[in-house]
């Protein structure tokens, strides 16, 4: 396997961030717009959760830079090591299809419980690679 489709996942999360940045510009948009907010009324994250009714955006944004950030980590490790085997490229593309499971959700019908899983099941991808890549680095 060529070392750099550890990679790919990486740029197809940044493309997920980039995605639902543009939601949250269109959803802001619509909202100032419907309920005449002024931008001097939003200055702070905290003052926009008071004036818009619909965060859910905004939400999966931040949370899009929580546990990705491990994830970013494991790949460049795994890059750094040459461990880019197809099981920690598939864990890779897992955990990507994952996570846009759980930003589909999120940004969408938003069901907890729903969310709770993907979210769960992204984590145990991400724990799982970084298992691997802690072996991998043991036996160097």
């Amino acid at each position: 396997m060529a070392p750099h489709a550890i990679l790919w996942p990486i740029v197809a999360m940044v493309a997920l961030v980039a995605v639902v940045n543009v939601r949250i510009f269109f959803e802001r948009k619509r909202q100032v717009r419907a309920e005449g907010i002024h931008m001097r009324e939003i200055p702070s994250a905290s003052q926009m959760a008071t004036r818009f009714a619909d965060t859910r955006a905004a939400d999966n944004y931040r949370n899009l830079f929580e546990m990705p950030v491990l994830f970013y980590a494991a790949l460049l490790v795994a890059f750094g090591i040459g461990a880019a085997t197809p099981l920690t490229v598939g864990l890779a593309w897992a955990y990507v299809g994952l996570r846009i499971v759980h930003s589909a959700i999120h940004c969408g019908y938003n069901r907890v419980r729903d969310r709770l899983y993907a979210y769960l099941a992204s984590n145990i991808v991400l724990w799982t690679l970084w298992i691997l890549l802690g072996i991998a680095l043991l036996q160097r």
